[in-house]
């Protein structure tokens, strides 16, 4: 993290030099913004009429959809795989349960092959109860499934998990849902059997133990978990288990790249794959956090898309000046904090103009709005437009994205999502008090997204924006609509109609997260 603090240049907003209380926050140096005085923007072939004109406060033109632009793959639908397979019993599922443990990954999804099984009939329940079953084999496997999950994972999409009851011998009516996943483990006696699931793995692991010990395990398993007798258990190891898993299990050892013995008591080896597999995330992330860095190369000029900035007046010059002064106190910094972001919210509602009259005996009684409208805020940052917004709309449905950068690779990270349900066909005003990098922007659009929303139902609604963030964020999603507040330039030397100030993406303001800081009082 760097706690640099770079001066504005000439200005006619009071902007002093930051106090040391304000360093929380800073984005770091390895961050994707890549924020420099001296950044150029390298525009593009797309043809801008000549007659088009532009006004001091919006630009509301649609977005020229002929001029290709990058598309963002975000870090879920690229997951790291790992297929951990063995013998039942062999200690499979404590060997992924370590690697959950020690990699402290977000969204790292654990999808065993125990949820798999096939649903039974009648007649297969009554043999299985009697312990005639063979639920050792693939067949007894809905191995179809298991691909078409991994691949909804990989895609992005949210995915439907079954539940299976051991002691019921059937499905139950009961689903785990999911949404994206940065980590997959895949974890079964057969994970290493189908070459469909062999070619999308990352890191394939099998855990080599004792027959012997395997059996010891599983009667204490299902005694003890499963609600099963020990004849019967017997019966079932020596009957289907045990043939099975020299038939079937034990030749797709040499499908592994790794081989554990005597599963979690190998520490050292154990340790190893750890090690390897955090390197392997490192690196992914690092390719994430470059190719976020490519999305600014080309670009149309800004008033070609659906974008509004606040104009500049007494009042706005006021306000931000009233912001910027770090001697504000913080009562007075929430106070005019929601006085701007009333501004910009109202400036968002003019993105929303499915209205229908209201008439009472064919008499005009005015308009009503007919969307539905829901707030997403990306935590915390975004929290601070709730107030404005929930007196603008009293019973607004208000979602919820958490999304930071890692600690150590700087890459931006979905630790969590509340999203209201059935948002398809509604208008979504999306809040972050602050557009840096672009990245945690990026990424929440692209939930929505994935949730079902039309990229022109998402309004995106900021208070302090570099040119650069806003420039990623309109390469990728050049039909999202947005609000600023105040927008920055990358260069030193420009002086356009929304920045007369000549505030640049370097200068502390833009550089810094802080609104939400003082805002909640937690700098």
């Amino acid at each position: 993290m760097s706690s640099d603090h770079l001066s504005p240049s000439t200005s006619n907003l009071s902007v002093k030099v930051p106090k040391p209380r304000r360093f929380s926050r800073i984005a770091p140096d390895n961050d994707s913004s890549n924020i420099t005085p001296n950044d150029t923007i390298t525009s593009t072939t797309a043809t801008i009429p000549a007659n088009t004109s532009i006004s001091e406060s919006s630009t509301t033109s649609n977005a020229n959809t002929t001029t290709p632009h990058p598309s963002y793959i975000p870090p879920w639908t690229e997951p790291y795989i790992i297929g951990i397979a063995g013998n039942s019993g062999s200690g499979k599922t404590s060997i992924a349960q370590k690697i959950v443990q020690e990699l402290n990954q977000p969204w790292t999804v654990l999808l065993s092959f125990d949820n798999f099984y096939n649903p039974l009939t009648e007649e297969e329940r009554k043999q299985a109860f009697e312990n005639n079953f063979d639920f050792d084999t693939p067949e007894s496997l809905d191995l179809d499934l298991v691909i078409e999950t991994v691949n909804s994972l990989k895609k992005g999409h949210k995915t439907t998990i079954p539940v299976y009851s051991f002691e019921h011998h059937n499905r139950t009516d009961k689903t785990i849902t999911i949404y994206g996943a940065n980590v997959i483990i895949i974890e079964g006696i057969y994970s290493l059997y189908d070459p469909r699931l062999l070619d999308m793995m990352d890191l394939k692991i099998y855990v080599d133990t004792d027959l012997d010990i395997c059996l010891a395990r599983r009667l204490t398993r299902d005694i003890l978990y499963r609600g099963r007798d020990l004849g019967g258990c017997l019966k079932q190891w020596e009957t289907f288990v045990k043939p099975n898993a020299v038939k079937y299990v034990n030749p797709t050892m040499y499908n592994a790249d790794l081989i554990i013995p005597r599963g979690l008591d190998n520490v050292i080896a154990i340790n190893l794959m750890i090690k390897h597999i955090e390197k392997q995330l490192i690196l992914k992330s690092s390719q994430h956090l470059k190719y976020l860095q490519t999305l600014d190369i080309k670009v149309i000029d800004l008033k070609d898309y659906n974008l509004k900035i606040l104009p500049i007046n007494n009042q706005t010059r006021g306000i931000n000046s009233i912001l910027f002064d770090e001697e504000t106190e913080r009562s007075d910094f929430i106070f005019y904090f929601n006085r701007i972001s009333n501004l910009i919210i109202e400036k968002g509602l003019e993105f929303i103009n499915n209205y229908e009259p209201i008439l009472v005996n064919n008499n005009y009684h005015g308009l009503k709005l007919i969307d539905d409208i829901v707030a997403i805020s990306i935590i915390r940052s975004g929290d601070c437009f709730m107030q404005s917004i929930k007196k603008t709309f009293p019973e607004v449905s208000i979602g919820k994205l958490l999304i930071q950068s890692d600690s150590k690779t700087g890459e931006p990270q979905l630790h969590y999502d509340s999203i209201p349900n059935d948002i398809e066909n509604k208008k979504i005003m999306l809040f972050d008090s602050q557009l840096i990098s672009g990245a945690a922007a990026i990424m929440a659009v692209q939930v929505l997204l994935d949730h079902g929303c039309k990229e022109k139902d998402i309004i995106l609604c900021c208070y302090l924006s570099t040119e650069l963030g806003l420039r990623r964020i309109l390469n990728v999603f050049p039909h999202v609509n947005i609000v600023i507040g105040k927008l920055s330039n990358i260069g030193e030397n420009t002086n356009n109609w929304y920045n007369p100030e000549k505030c640049r993406d370097s200068d502390w303001p833009f550089r810094n997260r802080y609104i939400d800081s003082l805002y909640f009082g937690t700098e």
